[in-house]
C-alpha cells in the first residue's frame, strides 16, 4: 500500500506540474493586470490541439514531439498577446464585469474553433521516443514521461522566479502593479507591457497543453476543467505569487491523485475542502499577501 501511495503521489506531482504551468500564467495575468481570464483554459486546450496537429503532420518523427512543445506555446502566446492588444485593451478600466463577459465569449468563440478544425472526437498524443516506457519505482511501474512535466514545471518556476526577481522587465512588472499610472508617467509604455505579460500567460498555458496531451485524450470541453482547477489553485497558493501557484498546483495535484487510490468518485471533492478551508482560514492564500 505505502509502494502505491508513493507511485501515485509521484504521479500527482506530474499532473500537478502542468496544473502549475497554467495557473502561473493565471496567476500572472490577474495580478498584474486584473484580469479574470476565463479564456486561459481555452489557451490550454489550444495548445494540446496544436501539438496533436505538429506531431501528426511529422508522423513518425522523433522530434515531432519536442517541435510540437516549441511550437505550439509560441502560436498561442501570439494568439493571447493579439487579443490583450486588440480586445481586452478596449475596454481596459471599465468595469470588471466587462472583462468577464468579454473572456468568457472568447472561450466560446474558440471552443467552436477547435470542434470545426479538429472535430469533436477524441485524439491522442504518442509519447516522444524514450519516454514511453515506465521505470521502477519502489519495485511499482511509474511511466517515464510524467518525469518530463515534473522537470519542465520545475524549469518554469525557477525561470519565472528569477525573470520576476532579478530582471529590468520583472521590477516593472512588480511596479505596474503597485502603480501603474506612476509607471505610464515615468515613459514605460504599460499599454506594451500589459500586452507582454498577457502573452507569457498564455505561452505558459500553451506549454502545459502541449506536456498534458501525451497523458490522456485531447477532446472539445478539456478547457473547462482545468480552468475552474487553475483558479482553485491561484486562490489557494494566493492570487499573484507563483510560488503560491506551485505549491497550490502540486498540493492538487498530489491530493486528487491519491483521492483516487482511496475514494475515486471523491477524488476532485478533496481539492474544494481544501479551498474552503484556505478561504476560511487565511483568505489571501499559503502565499498571498493582504490587500
Amino acid at each position: 500500500m505505502v509502494d502505491d501511495i508513493a507511485v501515485q503521489a509521484l504521479s500527482g506531482a506530474g499532473s500537478g506540474m502542468v496544473l502549475f504551468l497554467v495557473a502561473s500564467g493565471l496567476t500572472l495575468i490577474f495580478g498584474t493586470l486584473r484580469v479574470a481570464n476565463f479564456a486561459h483554459g481555452s489557451f490550454y486546450m489550444l495548445g494540446a490541439y496544436l501539438a496533436f496537429s505538429v506531431t501528426r503532420l511529422f508522423s513518425g518523427q522523433p522530434f515531432g514531439f519536442w517541435l510540437a512543445l516549441l511550437l505550439a506555446p509560441l502560436a498561442v502566446a501570439l494568439l493571447g498577446a493579439a487579443i490583450q492588444r486588440y480586445l481586452l485593451r478596449r475596454i481596459a478600466g471599465r468595469p470588471h464585469q466587462y472583462q468577464l463577459i468579454l473572456t468568457y465569449a472568447v472561450t466560446l468563440i474558440l471552443a467552436d474553433t477547435v470542434k470545426l478544425v479538429w472535430g469533436r472526437d477524441n485524439h491522442t498524443v504518442p509519447r516522444p521516443e524514450g519516454l514511453g516506457g515506465a521505470i521502477d519505482v519502489f519495485g511499482a511501474p511509474f511511466p517515464a514521461y510524467y518525469l518530463l512535466p515534473v522537470g519542465v514545471g520545475l524549469a518554469a518556476a525557477a525561470a519565472l522566479g528569477l525573470l520576476l526577481a532579478r530582471t529590468r522587465f520583472g521590477k516593472v512588472v512588480r511596479a505596474s502593479v503597485a502603480d501603474g499610472e506612476m509607471l505610464g508617467a515615468l515613459g514605460v509604455d504599460v499599454p506594451r507591457l500589459n500586452v507582454r505579460v498577457f502573452a507569457l500567460g498564455a505561452w505558459l498555458a500553451g506549454l502545459g497543453g502541449v506536456l498534458a496531451a501525451p497523458i490522456g485524450s485531447i477532446s472539445p470541453g478539456m478547457d473547462s476543467a482545468i480552468v475552474i482547477e487553475s483558479f482553485a489553485v491561484v486562490i489557494i497558493g494566493g492570487v499573484g505569487s507563483v510560488a503560491g501557484a506551485l505549491l497550490g498546483a502540486l498540493f492538487t495535484g498530489i491530493a486528487k491523485s491519491i483521492g483516487i487510490l482511496f475514494a475515486p468518485k471523491l477524488a476532485i471533492a478533496f481539492v474544494f475542502l481544501a479551498l474552503c478551508v484556505v478561504l476560511v482560514v487565511r483568505p489571501q492564500g499559503l502565499l498571498g499577501r493582504s490587500a
